[in-house]
């Protein structure tokens, strides 16, 4: 049966975008789940005690983690690919949060107050190195 060529392309692309969707998702769970696990801020628990501050700061990673992990999605030509970039920048951008919570001292004590400013600057500095990261990879 004849297909216009759109229709064979889509068939055939879309099983495997919905693969890589799965594995960027499942990688960024991993990668949030480290977060949460070695953040010395404690958002999420922070976040059920329903400090805004912690809520921003939890969200800001969350998308700071996706940005490399979406850029590796683009530069991936395999599963495999996807697997070791999304890991790699994973575990660069988790460095490079944990350097921003050293560098900003006194941001944990802030964000146990519920400080939004303070939760607000460690987003910006959170994006900017997930944003970097994720530029990197274009190369």
């Amino acid at each position: 049966m004849w297909m216009p060529p759109e229709l064979q392309a889509f068939a055939g692309g879309f099983p495997l975008m919905l693969l890589q969707a799965a594995a960027a998702l499942l990688l960024l769970g991993l990668a949030g789940s480290a977060f949460a696990l070695l953040s010395p801020n404690r958002e999420v628990q922070r976040v059920r005690e329903g400090n805004a501050a912690a809520a921003v700061s939890f969200g800001g990673a969350i998308v700071g983690l996706a940005l490399p992990i979406a850029a590796s999605v683009i530069v991936s030509t395999s599963l495999v690919g996807l697997a070791l970039w999304g890991v790699a920048t994973s575990l660069l951008a988790l460095l490079g949060f944990r350097l921003i919570d050293l560098l900003f001292t006194g941001l944990p004590q802030r964000l146990r107050d519920g400080d939004v400013g303070a939760a607000v600057l460690l987003v910006a500095a959170r994006l900017a190195v997930a944003i970097v990261l994720a530029a990197s990879l274009a190369v």
